[in-house]
């Protein structure tokens, strides 16, 4: 079954895209979300503006992509009674902007992930929200192959490799069409890719973006399509 279909996707994450600030006033509400939760943005346009504090009036610090994932470390209400999630330092969104409020064990996966598939994006989906770190290899911090390589390691004893290159030789090259949940989706060309991530299924990836962001869940974009995918043996 293809997971990917070009002519369906929806813009990625926007600090990969460098959209513009947009106006705030959606009205999806998040579903009771509290701390340690994950909310997804809803913006109708590319990319919801994250602010420094809990307020309109305070600067904004990101972009956050439409249908981006993000686990909430913080809940407050402003002023007016609105409630707002922070979802990383420095970076709140108010509950207009977001939906689907659901604990990280929670986390929609796709029904034809395998077993040892499965144990990989349970793994994965536990480190939403955690911080790029250039290097780091978790458990705290991971950049884009820090953090397949983790994955991978714990959950289920592989080495796949500590960073892009090696991770690509770590088992089948397969189309991006055809990736299947578990799978490693590769930006770039062969022995020279600098972005890894990990396919989940219906159109969507888990990574670790770039400094200043955290761990997420992203729409394949033709803007920021991968090259090649991998079936880890």
């Amino acid at each position: 079954m293809n997971l990917f279909k070009k002519v369906t996707l929806s813009i990625a994450a926007a600090g990969m895209l460098g959209v513009s600030s947009l106006a705030l006033n959606n009205t999806n509400t998040a579903q009771a979300a509290t701390t340690g939760d994950v909310v997804t943005v809803s913006w109708d346009g590319e990319a919801a503006s994250a602010y420094a504090k809990p307020t309109e009036a305070s600067n904004v610090t990101n972009y956050l992509g439409k249908a981006t994932s993000w686990k909430v470390v913080a809940v407050q209400k402003d002023g007016n009674g609105q409630t707002w999630y922070e979802v990383g330092a420095n970076q709140w969104l108010p509950a207009s902007v977001v939906t689907d409020g659901w604990s990280v064990s929670q986390a929609p996966v796709a029904a034809n992930a395998t077993t040892d598939a499965q144990k990989v994006i349970d793994l994965a989906k536990q480190q939403i929200g955690k911080p790029y770190v250039w290097g780091a290899k978790g458990p705290n911090s991971f950049d884009c192959s820090g953090l397949m390589h983790y994955v991978f390691q714990q959950a289920l004893g592989k080495e796949i490799g500590g960073w892009t290159v090696p991770q690509e030789s770590a088992g089948t090259q397969v189309s991006v069409e055809d990736a299947q949940p578990g799978d490693l989706l590769f930006w770039g060309g062969h022995g020279s890719t600098y972005h890894v991530a990990l396919a989940l299924g219906n159109g969507q990836y888990l990574h670790a973006p770039q400094p200043g962001q955290n761990v997420t869940i992203a729409n394949i974009s033709p803007y920021f399509w991968p090259s090649f995918a991998v079936h880890v043996n």
